[in-house]
């Protein structure tokens, strides 16, 4: 029995990402590069031997912005039901199947960065000192004014990971061997830099301020998962193999 994953996507590249802007609640699409990118992430990761099988994802979360929206439009992933949102432009390549439903959710969305919104950090850091904060400025303790804290994205990120553990993966942990559902169990995320960042700090039960410095370029795909089988000892997975479904695999029999 396969244990249960979690993919996190960053949306593709923006305008903003490429100048180091804090994109928040602004929403801008994708740069043309920025799809062109996805479409090569969707094409490289996404199919029956690749890393994200889709016959194997349960649900699916996306940040309400578009930018996360148009970023899994472009994944390669097809869905039989209508989208949960208008959908942002076409998609010329071949979708792989997929059942698992999509869900729009607030908790993935980007952190609010307030009166920091659409500012590099260069331009934060000029900012605190002439209003006489210190300038060593660092999100994960010290938040954003205006916007939202360290205790916020808190909140929110534990209020996901615990929908995820109590609808998808507990039960998929417990399903009995043989089961025909019992490799349905991953669930993917597609949202933001910061948040997602926060989102696998948490996933490991620790606070923002006190682990490693995640990095999640704009189109980066990274992966969460459990150690020993045990939805108790939650891990951050920093390599995958690929994996092949042999009964599937229509090359089999030439070798």
């Amino acid at each position: 029995m396969a244990t249960p994953r979690v993919f996190i996507i960053r949306h593709g590249e923006t305008e903003w990402s490429l100048d180091g802007r804090h994109t928040g609640s602004t929403d801008i699409p994708l740069t043309a590069n920025g799809e062109k990118r996805v479409k090569a992430t969707g094409k490289a990761l996404v199919g029956a031997d690749r890393l994200i099988v889709p016959k194997k994802l349960a649900h699916v979360y996306v940040s309400p912005r578009k930018r996360a929206q148009r970023t899994f439009e472009l994944l390669n992933l097809g869905f039989q039901g209508p989208l949960p949102w208008e959908r942002h432009g076409k998609c010329e390549s071949k979708a792989v199947p997929c059942d698992a439903k999509v869900e729009v959710t607030e908790d993935i969305r980007e952190w609010d960065y307030g009166d920091y919104e659409g500012i590099t950090s260069p331009q934060i850091r000029e900012k605190r000192t002439e209003q006489g904060l210190d300038p060593n400025w660092d999100i994960w303790r010290d938040g954003c004014p205006g916007g939202e804290s360290p205790a916020d994205i808190n909140e929110r990120c534990d209020r996901l990971i615990k929908d995820i553990r109590e609808r998808f993966h507990a039960p998929a942990l417990n399903r009995a061997k043989g089961d025909p559902d019992a490799d349905c169990v991953d669930v993917l995320i597609v949202a933001h830099g910061h948040i997602l960042r926060a989102f696998a700090q948490r996933w490991t039960g620790l606070s923002l301020h006190e682990g490693p410095s995640f990095l999640l370029e704009a189109g980066g795909v990274g992966t969460l998962s459990y150690e020993h089988h045990n939805i108790n000892e939650p891990a951050i997975l920093l390599g995958s193999a690929f994996h092949v479904d042999f009964e599937d695999d229509e090359e089999l029999g030439k070798f």
